[in-house]
């Protein structure tokens, strides 16, 4: 090593963040068990980097005694002294004990451990960078599929879609640009393994954020999501301010918001619903697109019996069950729907 390589530290230093003091004590430490493994010695050795040189001395540390039982480790104080007149017994003596041709071992380690540390250094980066993202949206290439995952590549790093975080009614191929929401970010002895999902609620609600301004600014709120991804979505939304229809917001002129959305979601629908402090009322626009007679509520239980019209019984239950049981997801209560010829009888 030389003053090049110095200098190759401190460059190194600016640009990544990795102190040039800690990489040259990994570098001293890893040229220790290398100096051990390929010149088979036992002895107690130190690695010295000059910090402005570069220049690398190893020192073999040895204990004074009045008797030397392991020439190795111990050095006598008769020998000590003719080295410096002021050792005492117990003293460590270093002796310079460099192999000839240690350069070229030590160029190689110092490469593996800066080229190692680099890495380190870059996976925590983007670990650091996804953490944050936890519960938000990134857009990826797919790249591969096995048993268990999508592999999408998101630049610096691959996110892990398992299949089971797949829409039913979507297939991906090879170079698809898809929009996920990220689950999970965890550290690992291979980096940072980010997982991602295309069922999660959270995506859609991502989605009307990036779509709605009004979302974004605050001005509307999402108060609630059910979802059956891939099939049907009920949103409830809610706006602080009379004048503005948060419904209408996300629907968008001539509902190109919305359809935005639903082409994302490779053609799920998505019942927008306005939210309601009253709970009746409530439950009545959770059960859109069904008109809905009354709405009887036991607090208690949290459970409500809704009337509908008969002609619109099988709309407000939806396709085996599923308006139903997405406007109960949406609202937290249990729904028992009848019709007005059930409930006279």
């Amino acid at each position: 090593m030389n003053s090049d390589f110095m200098d190759a530290l401190i460059q190194l230093e600016k640009e990544k963040g990795i102190s040039k003091d800690v990489l040259i004590d990994a570098i001293e430490a890893a040229l220790i068990s290398g100096y051990k493994r390929n010149f088979h010695s036992a002895q107690n050795v130190r690695v010295d980097i000059n910090r402005e040189t570069g220049n690398v001395k190893v020192l073999a540390r040895k204990t004074i005694v009045e008797e030397v039982i392991d020439p190795r480790l111990e050095i006598s104080l008769e020998a000590a002294r003719q080295i410096n007149p002021n050792y005492q017994l117990d003293d460590i003596v270093e002796l310079e004990v460099t192999p000839k041709d240690f350069g070229r071992i030590a160029a190689q380690t110092a490469k593996q451990v800066v080229t190692q540390r680099i890495k380190e250094a870059e996976r925590g980066i983007i670990y650091e960078t996804f953490v944050d993202r936890e519960e938000d949206i990134v857009t990826g290439i797919v790249q591969r599929q096995d048993q268990r995952f999508i592999y999408i590549d998101l630049g610096k790093t691959e996110a892990l879609l398992p299949i089971n975080e797949q829409m039913p009614t979507e297939r991906f191929k090879h170079g698809d640009r898809v929009k996920v929401y990220i689950t999970k970010v965890e550290k690992t002895t291979k980096g940072p393994q980010i997982f991602v999902s295309r069922t999660h609620p959270g995506l859609l609600k991502r989605l009307f954020e990036l779509e709605v301004p009004e979302i974004y600014e605050g001005v509307v709120e999402i108060k609630s999501v059910a979802r059956e991804a891939g099939y049907r979505s009920k949103i409830a939304v809610y706006s602080q301010q009379e004048e503005v229809d948060p419904v209408g917001a996300c629907v968008g002129p001539k509902g190109a918001r919305v359809q935005t959305i639903v082409n994302e979601l490779k053609g799920e629908k998505i019942d927008i619903v306005k939210w309601s402090n009253d709970i009746e009322t409530y439950i009545s626009n959770a059960l859109s697109p069904s008109k809905v007679v009354s709405v009887e509520v036991n607090e208690q239980e949290k459970m409500a019996r809704v009337i509908v019209p008969d002609y619109q019984l099988s709309l407000a239950i939806g396709k085996e069950g599923q308006n139903a049981r997405l406007a109960a997801k949406l609202t937290g209560w249990k729904i028992d729907i009848k019709s007005e010829s059930q409930a006279t009888m």
